[in-house]
Order: structure tokens, then C-alpha cells, then sequence
């Protein structure tokens, strides 16, 4: 139990040295940072959006040609069972 009581105290310490060091050593104001950082974020959730919508559009027509009773051949795949 002790333990646990130290390790939690170290990580809450740890924790606001980080967010008071960020802070301090920031390379752009607030707003500005803020900013940014929400541009960046919109821009992996948008590169995100592009990649799930290029796999489903992969798996969309892998199950078409699958139920046209087509072979189907997995791209990536390595193994024994190629062996």
C-alpha cells in the first residue's frame, strides 16, 4: 500500500513539474500557442478521416470481390501460410 501511496504522489509531482516546466519554456504565447496546437490536432484528425476513409474503401471492395466469389489477396501479409 505504501508503495502505491509513493508511486502516486511521485507520478502528481512529476506530472506538475511538466505542465509548470511547458509553461515556462513555451516558444509561443498562449493564444498563439493554443492555436497552433488546434491546427496541428485538425490536421491528424483530418489525415485520420483520409486514411480511414482509403481503408474502408479497400476492405469495401476486397468483401465485393469476396462475395463474387473472387480470390482474395491480402496486401501486407507474410507468414507460413505463404510458405
Amino acid at each position: 500500500m505504501r508503495k502505491t501511496v509513493w508511486l502516486l504522489a511521485g507520478l502528481v509531482c512529476g506530472a506538475f513539474v511538466g505542465v509548470v516546466a511547458g509553461l515556462l519554456l513555451a516558444p509561443y504565447a498562449g493564444p498563439e500557442l493554443q492555436g497552433r496546437i488546434r491546427a496541428r490536432v485538425q490536421e491528424l484528425i483530418e489525415r485520420g478521416r483520409e486514411a480511414a476513409a482509403a481503408k474502408r474503401a479497400e476492405l469495401e471492395a476486397q468483401l465485393e470481390a469476396f462475395r463474387q466469389g473472387e480470390p482474395i489477396i491480402l496486401q501486407g501479409s507474410t507468414g507460413a501460410a505463404e510458405e
